[in-house]
């Protein structure tokens, strides 16, 4: 459930060996990457380079490489998240793992109605109200969906009800998306209605079957600063 908690302690060692396993898995999957990274590195050393030939001073040399350092954060941050994205895409639970992936107060109740054919409709509760994400066939998808909806119509009252259909087609979202389409939803309710809401629908998912893990390895999240909701 991606709610707010008090963070986990990660030593400099384990972050480190993190950002080392997610810069192998970006190089691997994207061939602009070491490009990328190659010139993060070499326009600001260069400047500082030049600015301390011509300035006789030394004072630019650390500044070089901190930028050099921000630039190669800056690229792995966006080329890991769109390489993450690319090994997800099409394949069963991704919408649920980047859900589950999101920063901030999102109640991820994934598999609240699924089917032998890898359809899935997972649950959101946040600031927005209830926000139904499926992903698998639409066609299967939008029955789901509306039965789903017939049983949230019973206990969240006027709180509205969004829901994304992922995809690539019409007015479907891409999975790359999905996370800025939450993002970009009204905040309809505060947070002591979402918790309450949370209670109240808490019941209708008792004795469902677990989501099965999805295509995205809990050891590929991004490091802290990656392009993340909130």
């Amino acid at each position: 459930m991606a709610k707010a908690q008090q963070p986990e302690k990660v030593s400099l060692r384990d972050r480190l060996k993190q950002i080392g396993m997610v810069f192998a898995f970006t190089a691997k999957r994207d061939k602009l990457f070491v490009p990328l990274v190659a010139v993060a590195v070499l326009v600001p050393v260069v400047i500082a380079g030049l600015l301390v030939w011509l300035l006789d001073s030394w004072l630019w040399a650390p500044t070089g490489l901190l930028l050099a350092l921000l630039g190669v954060m800056i690229v792995l941050n966006l080329r890991s998240n769109t390489a993450m994205m690319s090994e997800a895409e099409g394949q069963p639970g991704a919408a649920a793992q980047i859900l589950e992936m999101m920063r901030g107060d999102w109640r991820v109740t994934p598999a609240v109605q699924l089917t032998t054919q890898n359809d899935f409709v997972h649950r959101v509760i946040g600031r927005p109200g209830v926000i139904l994400v499926a992903e698998g066939a639409p066609g299967r998808l939008k029955s789901m969906l509306a039965q789903e909806k017939k049983k949230l119509n019973r206990v969240v009252g006027d709180t509205p009800v969004y829901d994304f259909i992922v995809g690539n087609e019409g007015d479907e979202v891409p999975l790359r998306k999905l996370r800025m389409s939450m993002m970009k939803l009204p905040r309809n309710i505060t947070g002591k209605q979402v918790n309450a809401l949370e209670t109240r629908l808490t019941a209708l998912s008792a004795g469902r079957p677990a989501m099965p893990k999805g295509p995205i390895p809990k050891n590929m999240k991004p490091p802290r600063g990656a392009s993340r909701g909130r």
